[in-house]
């Protein structure tokens, strides 16, 4: 809530404010999708996160603005509402760099290797899709990366896959599902953190209300190749020798590493607030890096000798910057990689320039006049749920970004479901059931075009068989037909 003050400038703004009628109201989202696609699709490619987007954002704001001084909306206000929209996700930004270090922490003590080092072993022919899913949804989940998780593992579970004689398309298939079912559920994935940020809700509500739609597509999913994999014919037998030495080589492996997580768990299920939870994860990290592995920390540390010096240095750099494990495996050797809290500025990034574009489309009266229209067209919950998501697939189709199906949808339905009464759970788990998800299946999405590129098998040939990817958005449009755990907005 605004202070006294605060509202009753805004009351002043709105009365001097000529209203926008819709397509005045919409010109800075088509020129801000127009110069997405332009600098995604025929510029920067893959490298637009890396800057190019986050400027364009501005730009769409700058254009916003322009419409808004032709309505009388005085720059100083504009100004004000970008600080409101950005103080707004003081408590995400914050929970990001935490992400970051917990990540940093986790890697050089060993939990994220010890998870990767026990999932390879269940690998068999016969459940060799069913336990590809569920390799790559531990390691997604530990990691918060899809990207990382296929590039590793993935790689790695498309040569076992041959070996056997499944078809390419169904492990990607596979590895793709696991990947992204992790991604969506780890409280480290940019995403995960994203969706949240835009639609105002807290990050562990949002995984625990994203469970209810994302955990029966899984399930699903499972027995769609475990159907499959109990009829198709398999020849040998998986040999990860090589990966499982090279793991043991470079870590101290242990199952009591896995108290560490255990115990987060613990904290976000007795409702700590997520800001403790994460330091608490973090520093029970380093704990256990020091203890477990002593060789590691002294590497990062360039240290000989394990002393007080050496082990606070070698923390405190995989907390805050890069940091690599080699291992004798090359495949492997990008999986044990974090960028700690640095490696989060990029998102943060991303989400103050969205903040900025938000705020001034806040300000010159463009979200509430696109909620209203859409409120009009979309007559029921059920109406504005199918709105959201045609709007995140369209956007990974022009915008060619899943950061972008995330943001602009984020910012442009927020005031919408608050009119209806509606909890903003249900808008950030609708953009991840829908945006998130969908980007790998369109060929020319960065994650489309990068997945398949990593994997060396194309769009057309793993999309039937990404089932979890493309199940989901009929799940979430499933839930909200029949008004399944629809959260409705508390009056405070």
């Amino acid at each position: 809530m605004g202070s006294p003050d605060s509202t009753s400038t805004q009351y002043n703004q709105l009365k001097e404010t000529e209203e926008l009628t819709i397509w005045e109201a919409l010109i800075p989202v088509i020129a801000l999708v127009a110069m997405l696609f332009f600098n995604v699709f025929y510029v920067f490619g893959d490298d637009a996160l890396s800057g190019s987007n986050q400027f364009i954002l501005l730009l769409g704001a700058a254009i916003a603005a322009i419409v808004g001084y032709f309505k009388k909306v005085k720059y100083k206000y504009m100004l004000e509402m970008v600080a409101e929209n950005v103080k707004s996700t003081t408590g995400a930004l914050l929970i990001l760099l935490l992400v970051g270090a917990l990540a940093g922490t986790w890697l050089v003590s060993g939990i994220i290797p010890s998870m990767i080092y026990y999932g390879l072993q269940i690998l068999n022919p016969t459940f060799f899709l069913v336990a590809s899913v569920i390799i790559c949804s531990v390691i997604s989940i530990a990691t918060g990366s899809s990207w990382t998780t296929s590039a590793t593992v993935g790689i790695a579970l498309i040569g076992i896959g041959n070996t056997l004689g499944i078809s390419e398309g169904m492990t990607a298939g596979a590895v793709l599902s696991g990947a992204y079912f992790g991604d969506k559920m780890s409280p480290l994935s940019d995403t995960t953190n994203l969706a949240p940020a835009m639609a105002g809700s807290e990050l562990f509500d949002h995984i625990k209300y994203m469970a209810y739609t994302t955990v029966p597509t899984i399930i699903i999913t499972l027995i769609i190749f475990l159907i499959i994999g109990l009829n198709i014919e398999t020849n040998g037998s998986p040999d990860i020798t090589d990966k499982l030495e090279a793991i043991n080589g470079a870590f101290n492996i242990s199952p009591w590493l896995f108290c560490v997580p255990l115990i987060v768990i613990v904290l976000i299920v007795k409702k700590t607030p997520p800001l403790v939870a994460l330091l608490l994860g973090t520093l029970f990290g380093a704990v256990a890096s020091i203890i477990t592995q002593p060789q590691i920390v002294m590497s990062i540390a360039d240290a000989s000798v394990l002393n007080f010096e050496s082990a606070y240095k070698g923390i405190m750099k995989a907390i805050t910057v890069d940091t690599a494990v080699e291992t004798s495996s090359v495949e492997l050797n990008d999986l044990f990689t974090t960028g700690g809290m640095n490696g989060m500025l990029g998102t943060i990034w991303l989400i103050i320039c969205a903040m900025v574009f938000g705020g001034v489309m806040e300000a010159i009266g463009a979200l509430s006049r696109i909620s209203k229209t859409l409120l009009n067209l979309a007559t029921t919950t059920f109406g504005l749920f199918a709105s959201t998501v045609t709007s995140c697939l369209a956007l990974n189709v022009t915008a060619s970004d899943q950061y972008l199906s995330i943001v602009v949808p984020g910012k442009m339905f927020k005031k919408a479901y608050e009119d209806r009464g509606l909890a903003p759970e249900n808008l950030s788990r609708t953009i991840e059931d829908s945006g998130t998800v969908t980007s790998v299946l369109i060929p020319w999405n960065t994650c489309g075009a990068y997945q398949s590129g990593v994997l060396g098998v194309s769009v057309a040939d793993y999309f039937v068989f990404a089932f979890f990817n493309w199940i989901s958005p009929f799940m979430t449009l499933l839930f909200a037909a029949f008004s399944i755990k629809i959260k409705k907005l508390v009056k405070s």
